[in-house]
């Protein structure tokens, strides 16, 4: 599923920002919120579509089946309701970069922008990017409750283990939403 790192792909290009009707106030929305359709993060060059994803028969969480989407997981809050919204990609695979490639070359203050199903926009800011190793993984931060609208963005890093294919770390995006 991960595979080794690839040489540096070059600088991310850059997306345009989305348009779409902007959630009505900075406050989270305490009634239903509409299922994230796209992402986009403008200074790492991403725009893609979101997947829906769920839990494996063995309770882990599913990745998108290509590196080319992100998938965003249905067991945590909608982006722009109150919690943390969870969103997930691969950073490579043989053939290439993945979607979450530049995802570790996120600063704070950076700008994430979902949209949804109902065509409006939820506006993230991020507040932190952090990498951790996978047998210390951040569960109750990433998926525990919050009392604002959060969004969470997930990948793998970090050195790449060839005896088993995978990478030994994961990189966490956290961000607040401002819009």
């Amino acid at each position: 599923m991960w595979s080794r790192r690839l040489p540096p792909a070059g600088r991310p290009t850059f997306a345009p920002i989305p348009v779409g009707r902007q959630a009505p106030a900075s406050e989270p929305t305490i009634g239903p919120v509409a299922s994230p359709v796209q992402l986009t993060i403008p200074s790492i060059g991403v725009r893609t579509g979101l997947v829906h994803l769920g839990l494996t028969t063995s309770g882990t969480l599913q990745v998108p089946k290509t590196t080319s989407v992100a998938g965003w997981y249905t067991g945590s809050a909608r982006p722009g309701a109150i919690g943390s919204a969870v969103i997930v990609g691969h950073i490579d695979s043989t053939t290439g970069p993945g979607v979450f490639y530049h995802l570790d070359q996120l600063r704070r203050g950076s700008k994430v922008y979902v949209k949804r199903a109902d065509g409006t926009l939820a506006v993230f800011q991020v507040t932190a990017v952090r990498s951790y190793p996978k047998e210390r993984f951040p569960t109750d931060a990433v998926y525990g409750p919050e009392p604002d609208a959060e969004l969470r963005l997930i990948t793998c890093g970090g050195a790449f283990d060839f005896a088993t294919g995978h990478y030994l770390s994961n990189t966490i995006v956290y961000a607040d939403m401002i819009q």
